[in-house]
């Protein structure tokens, strides 16, 4: 009776074991599988594609490679190309020439009611150069962000106009795309 016990014991544990081992080797196939459903092409534009005619994931990963490669021919897009290099900003110079000079007028002016016109000017030309470089710095970054987000907005409606393509074709496929 002691031996049975014995025995129905080693028999729990070695098929506790082959349990666990057969776990153990299901979990790198279910990571896989999520890894290949993150690497789909539908996943690379920001796509959930979700079957509804119970299509395998194989036909699944058949018809969005099928309607990436569709969405590309029509649309002439590349998601997958790197984006173009940003627009130039439109950025002036000789803001501290211009200030400079506006500056010594008016310190020539004040300098000449208190009696001392070229130290005034050379002062407010000075004072003039700074606040010019200023305004010219300040307008050129606020340029230079204008372009940064008008490339941005074209890329956004580039993608856009990928997505739209991809989700017309799996559409009509039977998969639902969100």
């Amino acid at each position: 009776m002691k031996s049975q016990r014995i025995s129905g014991l080693i028999l729990g544990v070695v098929l506790l074991g082959a349990h666990l081992t057969g776990a153990q080797q299901g979990s790198p196939a279910s990571g896989q599988a999520s890894a290949a459903a993150s690497s789909s092409p539908a996943a690379s534009v920001g796509l959930f594609v979700y079957p509804q005619k119970d299509q395998s994931p194989e036909q699944q990963a058949r018809d969005e490679s099928t309607c990436y490669s569709s969405a590309q021919q029509q649309t002439g897009i590349d998601p997958a190309a790197p984006p173009p290099p940003p627009q130039q900003a439109n950025t002036k110079k000789g803001g501290g020439a211009k200030g400079a000079a506006g500056g010594a007028a008016g310190g020539a002016a004040i300098g000449a009611i208190a009696g001392d016109a070229g130290t005034g000017a050379a002062i407010g030309a000075t004072a003039g150069a700074v606040r010019g470089r200023r305004q010219q710095k300040k307008a050129n970054q606020q340029a230079e962000e204008q372009a940064q987000q008008q490339t941005q907005g074209a890329q956004q409606q580039t993608l856009d106009t990928f997505r739209r393509a991809f989700s017309a074709c799996i559409d009509s496929k039977g998969y639902s795309v969100k």
